[in-house]
Parts: structure tokens; C-alpha cells; sequence
């Protein structure tokens, strides 16, 4: 799960949605779409009436009113109490709560030229107005007498917590700091917002500059003639015509690699992903990342900490650098063991073929599909008829939900899109009210980022009395007009791992608007996540919906059992790559101000070679340069949640395994206990008293491939 970059740099606004003081009249035409909350069902987005030339108004005049609303509690001359200060803080802000939540996930999913000049001038902005709140004395001074008596004041658990959190908040964010020092930090906030931003637009550009262009079909060998078909037509949208196009996506791997038979071609592809943001031009990103690691070690600094990492991690559930460093060097060595063991027997099938060459980054994709289809006899591209994505979607993600906890969906046409290809269901609950509105944007497009993520338009609260609008956006390539969507075994289980972010987003079942939903720690969210994935190799889930999408047959017994039993091969490569972009988050959020390099690609390679996960066959799966889960925000110093979080999902799918698999009982539980709760208590603990004790990780080492044997 991602989020985009205006939605972090606007965090304090999003999350505050009108104060008990007076709102200030507003200066916003009433004919902008945002002046008022939609009147469509839960406030769901007027997509066919906003304009680009909306949001910047909307967006200056939802600051200047929250600007007034903050300065209005600040100095209220009553003395603090919880709703004078606390509740009116959640209140506020609410125009800048909904032109946010817009613009800030069509940045991402639907973006213009437009778009990302107005990011690049809001995202300064935005950062000076959240340090505008958090480094506001007089309020912190009220908050902070709250905080020093709250055992006194009568709260329930989660007005309690919430005030806890408001003062870590706001001390994090520097309101303890003298004057200057909040100056100092005001401009590091505010050029970082810029950086970040140029990151992430030059990852998006450069990916679209770094496609690989070929001049004859028989280059493409190996990939089927419809997607041979759709290069061609890609490179004559680019106005080269006669030449095919083969889009680069944001990983390091690329999907095109497992059936390109011409090796110089691979070789090619892979060198162009390799090389993004490293090699000169105006999408470079060396300097960019030079420049957010010193300010960000900076930053640190000033808040009194060794470095950046250990800024972050301190109020994430790893909590320090040692406790992540230990997950990840505990594990790299097995990882890296299991790749090399992979990859010579990669290296066998490539003699067996009188390759005559040295396994490569380039070949293994290639390879290990050929390996993988000897060993148990099936090829990946077997799967795909029955992996028919409206299929997968209704009669597997859908019809988990239903058998798990209850949920019905029900498409619906009458709502407007921000593209044709965008899909709205509303969802009921087993009660048959309705819970929220899910939107689905599946496929690839030019404009919008790569990966796979889950954002809420709406998020809810009972303060606020606002249902879930949550979406899943994914980056499926979209096939010809009227062709089948069939879908890999990674897409298919992407599709049901969003999902699982969009149910914790569904489930939501808390008062204020801090907590809503996937508002808990970075190395948590990716926890319920995860757990869905489990359904999707369920049998009574498999037996629904994978089905060939000519014949109606259900995928033959024998072809699911050597999926199943292929499940940890390749585990190596995949903890590997992963490890190794993990280390290099880490390795460069974990240096002083006195430590940042000059050198971008030295520095990684020495990172990746000290932490013995220098394989070259197996390199990360996001290399610095375009590494925006880290450089663009999100996950700095993070990107090791998806690991930590999986600790918790392995213990957790146990717990379903040891109480019955797929029952109501265990998913009414599970929705109780953890997916209700969104941020509403530590962490940690919700975890013990959902499990009853802390997790294990031997179910992570056995599912990923790393027990000694």
C-alpha cells in the first residue's frame, strides 16, 4: 500500500475534517465542486464536475479557514478541556480534508501536467501550514496541560489515547523546539515537501522515458502476438511508428523478462530499469536523494536524535534501528543462501541449453519459470485462463469477504468516474446496511504511478457521522478491446492483498478521525493486508472462481497441487530483493549528518556488500534512484514494515488454520478485535489481545523458505 505524496504532506489536514468555534465564511465560489461535501451517497467524489482549475482555490481557502479554526482554539480564553481543544482540532479543516483526499489520490492514479505543477507548488505549502498547527505554542501549551492531567479527566479509552497521540504528535513534530529552531525546521519541512515531490515526478517521467523500444516483432520472441500487437501500438502513440514499445514499471523486475527469448533484448530491458534516475538527463535523481538524506539526517538532528532512522522509527512498533537491523541481518544470510542455491540450479538449466553464458539479473526471470516448469511440470502461463480478473474479483475477493464476514457488493453505473475504466460497488453488511462505497482502478495507464495501493476519498468517524469511499488501484497491463483480462499468480494475489487494506478501511469503527481505518503504524498497516492474501489459494475460494474463462472448467486438481507445491520456490530470490531494498532504506536513513557520500551508486553497492546481499543476479528490487516508497515519502526508513508486518500475518493465518479456516466465527473475531480498531490503541497491543500472546516468527521462516533443513 502507497500513499501519494500530496496526502502525506497534507497529513495534518486530512486527518482534521468544522471547530466548535465559528467557522469562518467562506471565500470559495459556491460553484466549486469542493465548496460544500458532495450530496452523493457517503459524500462520495463529484468526479464529473471537478476541474483542474478547482483544486488551487480549494486548496488555498481550505487553509486559510483551518488557519482561522486552529488560531480560534489557540486562543480561546476558556481553559482547555478535551472538546474545546482536542475534538475541535478533529473537527477543523474539513473543505482542506476533502480537496486533499481528492487531489491527493488522482496525483497518483489519474495525473496531468496540471496535476504535477500544482504538486510541486502545493507540497511547500502544505508542509508550512501542518508546521503552522504543530509548531503553534499556545496550542501545544493546551494540549500539554490536558496531557499532564488526563488520568483526570474522566476519558474513555480511546479520547484517552487520543490526546496521548496529539501530544506525541505534536512533540515529534517539533513543538518543544526554541523559536529558531522551529524556523530551522520549518524550512527543512518545507524544502523536503519540494524534493520529495521532484522524486517522485522524476520516477514517473523517467519510467516513461526508459521504455524499451524495439524495431522488429521477432525481438519480442516469446511474448504472444496480441501483446506483440499492443507494443507496436504503444511506440505509434509515441509517434514511432513501425517500432514496438515495452513500458518500464517501477520495480527493478520486469514482467516482460520471464518470456523475451532473445537474450541481448532482456539484457536491454533490464539495464534501462536498472539504470533510472542514475544516468544523467533531466530525470536524474542522484542529486534529489543526496539532498533529502542530508536534510532529513538534518531534521533529525535538530529533533535530537542520532539519525533519521531512529527519528522514525520510535514511534513504529519496531520502535529502534537495532530491533530492525537484528530482523534484517537475522535473516539476509538464509535468504541469500536460498537465492544462490536457486540460482545454480538456474545455472544448470542455462547449461542444459547450451547457453554457453553466466547466470545474470537479465536470465532469471527467463530461467527460473523454465526450472520451475521442469520441477513441477506446469508453466505460470498455464494458470492464466482461469485467473480471468472479473472472476477473481466478484467470485474470489468478493465472495471471501461474503463467506468471511458477511459482506455482499453490488455494482452500480450511476455514479461518475475519473476514468472509464474505473468500477464502483456498493457494500452491505450482513445485516444488510450498507458499510461503504469500494472503488476498483485496475489497469495500467501513462499517467499513473506504478504499484499497488489503497487510498480513502472518505474515511469514517462517528464524530464526523462519514462512511467509508475507499479504492484499490492496481497496475494491470489492459488488453486489446474485447480480449479476456487474465491475470498472473502475483496480479491475482496483489488483488486480493489491496483488498485486505480496503477492508481495514471498511471496518472502521472508531469516533475521531485520527484513528480511521489504516491510520496505525507504517510496519502494521501491511499486516490485515497480508492476512486476506490467504483466501486467495483457498480451496473453497479457488473452487469459485478459478475457472477457465472459455469452458467454464474448474482449474484441474493436479495443475492447483503444483501451484501449491511450487509456493516457496523462488522464496530466495523474492526475500532477497526485498532484503536488499530494505538494507539500503536503512543503510542511508541510518547516517549522521557528518556521513552523507557524494557518490549515490557507490554508497549502495558498499550498503549492499557489507550487508551480504550482494548477488547480482538478484538485485533489489528498488534500487536508490527510484526507490519512492522511501525517497518520496511513505516509507522512509519503512520499507522494512512489509517484513515486520509479515511476522504478524504468518502468526495470524496459524490462528485462522488452528480455528477452522474459513468461518464466520474467525472473521467476526478478527474484524472485532483488529480491523475495527484502526489506530485506536497501541499497536502491539491489540495484536497480544487478539492472539493472546506476542507473535512467533517460525511461521514467517517456514512460508518464506528460511528453516535449516
Amino acid at each position: 500500500m502507497n500513499h501519494s505524496n500530496i496526502i502525506i504532506a497534507a497529513s495534518i489536514a486530512a486527518v482534521f475534517s468544522v471547530a466548535h468555534a465559528a467557522q469562518p465564511a467562506s471565500l470559495l465560489p459556491a460553484s466549486n465542486p469542493f465548496a460544500k461535501a458532495s450530496t452523493l451517497p457517503f459524500n462520495y467524489p463529484v468526479f464529473d464536475k471537478i476541474k483542474n482549475e478547482d483544486y488551487a482555490p480549494a486548496f488555498a481557502e481550505g487553509m486559510r479557514q483551518q488557519k482561522a479554526e486552529i488560531e480560534a482554539i489557540a486562543n480561546n480564553k476558556a481553559a482547555p478541556t478535551f472538546d474545546n481543544t482536542i475534538v475541535a482540532m478533529e473537527k477543523s479543516g474539513q473543505l482542506l480534508s476533502r480537496v486533499s483526499s481528492v487531489f491527493g489520490n488522482l496525483s497518483g492514479a489519474n495525473t496531468n501536467d496540471t496535476f504535477k505543477a500544482l504538486e510541486r507548488d502545493l507540497s511547500p505549502k502544505l508542509a508550512a501550514h501542518s508546521d503552522a498547527i504543530r509548531l503553534n505554542g499556545k496550542l501545544y501549551a493546551r494540549i500539554k496541560a490536558l496531557y499532564d492531567k488526563r488520568d483526570k479527566l474522566h476519558l474513555d479509552a480511546e479520547s484517552k489515547y487520543l490526546l496521548e497521540r496529539y501530544n506525541t504528535d505534536f512533540v515529534r513534530a517539533g513543538a518543544q523546539l526554541s523559536d529558531a529552531d522551529k524556523a530551522k525546521l520549518k524550512a527543512m519541512n518545507g524544502e523536503l515537501a519540494k524534493l520529495q515531490t521532484t522524486f517522485a515526478q522524476n520516477v514517473l517521467e523517467e519510467a516513461n522515458a526508459s521504455a524499451l523500444v524495439v524495431d522488429t516483432r521477432e525481438e519480442l520472441s516469446g511474448m504472444s502476438d496480441k501483446a506483440i500487437d499492443a507494443a507496436a501500438k504503444a511506440a505509434a502513440a509515441k509517434d514511432q511508428p513501425g517500432k514496438f514499445l515495452i513500458p518500464v514499471v517501477n520495480t527493478t523486475g520486469q514482467a516482460s523478462l520471464a518470456v523475451l527469448t532473445n537474450r541481448a533484448v532482456r539484457e536491454k530491458l533490464m539495464a534501462l530499469s536498472l539504470a533510472r534516475g542514475s544516468h544523467g538527463g533531466k530525470f536524474d535523481n542522484t542529486q534529489v536523494v543526496l539532498a533529502i538524506v542530508k536534510l532529513r539526517a538534518e531534521k533529525a538532528a535538530l529533533m535530537g536524535y542520532p539519525n533519521f532512522a531512529a527519528y522514525s522509527l520510535e514511534d513504529q512498533t519496531a520502535h529502534d534501528t537495532t530491533a530492525v537491523n537484528n530482523l534484517l541481518s537475522e535473516l539476509a544470510k538464509p535468504a541469500v543462501n536460498n537465492a544462490r542455491k536457486e540460482g545454480a540450479e538456474i545455472q544448470q538449466a542455462i547449461d542444459k541449453s547450451n547457453g554457453g553464458f553466466q547466470l545474470a539479473a537479465h536470465d532469471w526471470a527467463f530461467y527460473s519459470d523454465k526450472v520451475k516448469a521442469e520441477r513441477f511440470n506446469f508453466d505460470q502461463n498455464e494458470l492464466r485462463p482461469y485467473f480471468e480478473l472479473n472472476s477473481v474479483l466478484t467470485n474470489g475477493v468478493f465472495f471471501a469477504a461474503h463467506e468471511v464476514y458477511g459482506l455482499s457488493f453490488k455494482e452500480r453505473k450511476d455514479l461518475p468516474v475519473y476514468n472509464p475504466d474505473v468500477r464502483v460497488f456498493d457494500v452491505f453488511d450482513a445485516d444488510g446496511k450498507q458499510l461503504a462505497i469500494f472503488i476498483a482502478d485496475f489497469y495500467a495507464r501513462s499517467n499513473k504511478r506504478g504499484g499497488a495501493w489503497m487510498n480513502a476519498y472518505v474515511s469514517q468517524s462517528s464524530l464526523m457521522g462519514t462512511h467509508p469511499v475507499v479504492a484499490n488501484h492496481l497496475n494491470i497491463p489492459k488488453p486489446a478491446d474485447g480480449e479476456p483480462t487474465l491475470l498472473t499468480f502475483d496480479e491475482l494475489r496483489t488483488l486480493f492483498h489491496e483488498f485486505g487494506h480496503a477492508l481495514h478501511g471498511m471496518f472502521s469503527n472508531v469516533k475521531y478521525p485520527r484513528f480511521a481505518g489504516t491510520r496505525v503504524p507504517r510496519d502494521y498497516v501491511e499486516f490485515p493486508s497480508q492476512v486476506n492474501e490467504m483466501w486467495s489459494v483457498d480451496p473453497a475460494v479457488l473452487a469459485n472462481y478459478a475457472k477457465h474463462y472459455q469452458t467454464g472448467a474448474p482449474i484441474p486438481k493436479e495443475l492447483l497441487d503444483k501451484v501449491v507445491a511450487s509456493k516457496k520456490f523462488n522464496e530466495g530470490f523474492r526475500t532477497t530483493e526485498y532484503l536488499a531494498a530494505s538494507i539500503l532504506d536503512q543503510k542511508w536513513h541510518q547516517l549522521s549528518v557528518s556521513q552523507i557520500p557524494t557518490d549515490v551508486l557507490g554508497f549502495e553497492a558498499v550498503a549492499l556488500k557489507e550487508a551480504g546481499v550482494d548477488y547480482a543476479p538478484v538485485p533489489p528490487r528498488y534500487r536508490t534512484t527510484y526507490f519512492s516508497h522511501t525517497f518520496a515519502g511513505g516509507y522512509s526508513a519503512g520499507y522494512y514494515g512489509y517484513l515486520w508486518a509479515e511476522k504478524l500475518d504468518a502468526d495470524a493465518v496459524e490462528w485462522f488454520h488452528e480455528n477452522g479456516g474459513m468461518t464466520r466465527k474467525n472473521g467476526d473475531y478478527f474484524r472485532k478485535m483488529l480491523l475495527s480498531k484502526g489506530g485506536t490503541m497501541d499497536a502491539m497491543e491489540m495484536y497480544r489481545n487478539f492472539r493472546g500472546r506476542d507473535a512467533k516468527i517460525e511461521p514467517l521462516l517456514e512460508r518464506r523458505g528460511l528453516t535449516e533443513k
